[in-house]
Formats: structure tokens, C-alpha cells, sequence
């Protein structure tokens, strides 16, 4: 389910608020200012940021939150500021935005971990619930809260994204699974980025414990 889907309780609504802080990397001084006020007026703790660089080498990652981060920025572009949190096991979810977004940028970006991609202009409301869901898993792993459990987080996945996650699990390519059920490699993909954001997790190992869990 998409993270603007997500309704959270109040409880674990002001849990999120009270323990995250909202960071904003945007080139455009207007727009930072104009999320800052957003956000700061719903609650949220905030940092904004010029450029991807003075994130990442201003920001204390260790602390629980987001990023909203602009694709598309003189110097450091967002899509290379998140290779490089990743690199560096920097785990904060990202909310991308941009106002040049296409299919196959959403699609890398939510491969690689993304938890949401938004396009300018930007829907206040379907960011704040974007924001606030990604702030609580934050704030929910930072803690040590147990999370959804495994069966929950299967379940939605729809009757064929659950026999290609199998597949991931076992170490398939997207070549092989796209072979194997005779589609487009492109419809594999858009199916493994929509798994993974649905399992909140990154990687083939992950939707295999998920996995093993569940059955067990």
C-alpha cells in the first residue's frame, strides 16, 4: 500500500512528531521556506538544506525522521545523494521530489529505496501523509517498536507480486523472472520496486526472511 494510503493513529502521529526531524534539500529558497512553514505548522521539526552536499555533510543521520529531497539540484543531483546515503548505510526514508520526473527515474529511485516520489507542483496533502507515515517507520525502528509483522506486510502484495517476490527471494534476475512469465523486463521492474516499497524493504535477503517468517 502506498504510504499516502496509510492512516496512522494520533498516538502514532504525535510519537513521529515528537521524535523525528524533517529535513528538506531543495535548491529553491522559496520552496524550502514554503515546506518549513507546512510542516512547522502541522508540527514537525524541521532542517532545510541548499544543496545535497550540505545534507549530507550537515545532517546527523543518527537522528529518526526523512528527507525531502529535490532530483534535480545544481552540483549533487537527489538521485546521487541517495546512492551515496546509501553507501554510506544512511537509512533515513526519502520522499523524492521533482518537476522533470519520468516513469523509469520513479522506478530506479523506488528500487533503490525511495518511499515515495512526488511531482511539482507539489500536493500538500499527499505529502504530509507521505511524510508522516515515513517519519513513523523511522521513529518506530529507532525505537525498537515491534512493526507490522510479516504475514500483515505480505498481504498486500497482490496474487502475482507474491510469486515474484518468491522469485527475488531465490535470487532471480528480473531477466529471468520477465522469461519465466513471459513479460516486458520493464513490467518486472515496475513490480519489483512496487514489492519492495510495499514490504518496506531493500533487498532479495529481506523479502526472503520476510518470507520465512511468515511460513514459519
Amino acid at each position: 500500500m502506498n504510504p499516502r494510503e496509510r492512516h496512522l493513529t494520533t498516538e502514532q502521529l504525535e510519537f513521529a512528531r515528537s521524535k523525528c526531524l524533517i529535513r528538506i534539500v531543495d535548491d529553491e529558497d522559496a520552496l524550502r521556506d514554503a515546506l518549513r512553514f507546512v510542516l512547522e505548522m502541522e508540527g514537525w521539526r524541521v532542517a532545510d538544506y541548499p544543496t545535497a552536499t550540505a545534507f549530507l555533510t550537515g545532517d546527523a543521520p543518527s537522528e529518526p525522521g526523512c528527507v525531502v529531497l529535490d532530483v534535480r539540484m545544481p552540483g549533487m543531483t537527489g538521485i546521487e545523494a541517495q546512492a551515496a546515503m546509501n553507501e554510506r548505510g544512511i537509512t533515513l526514508p526519502i520522499i523524492f521530489l521533482t518537476g522533470h520526473g519520468d516513469v523509469e527515474m520513479a522506478v530506479s529511485a523506488l528500487q533503490d529505496g525511495a518511499a515515495d516520489f512526488i511531482q511539482k507542483p507539489i500536493d500538500n496533502e499527499r505529502l504530509l501523509k507521505s511524510i508522516a507515515w515515513a517519519a513513523w517507520q523511522s521513529a518506530s525502528r529507532a525505537a525498537g517498536l515491534p512493526g507490522e509483522d510479516a504475514a500483515e506486510r505480505l498481504s498486500k502484495l497482490t496474487g502475482r507480486e507474491r510469486e515474484i517476490a518468491k522469485l527475488i527471494a531465490a535470487g532471480m534476475l528480473n531477466r529471468e523472472i520477465a522469461e519465466r512469465f513471459g513479460n516486458a523486463v520493464r513490467t518486472i521492474e515496475v513490480h519489483r520496486a512496487s514489492i519492495l516499497r510495499k514490504l518496506g524493504v531493500k533487498t532479495p535477503e529481506e523479502i526472503r526472511a520476510l518470507l520465512e517468517h511468515a511460513e514459519s
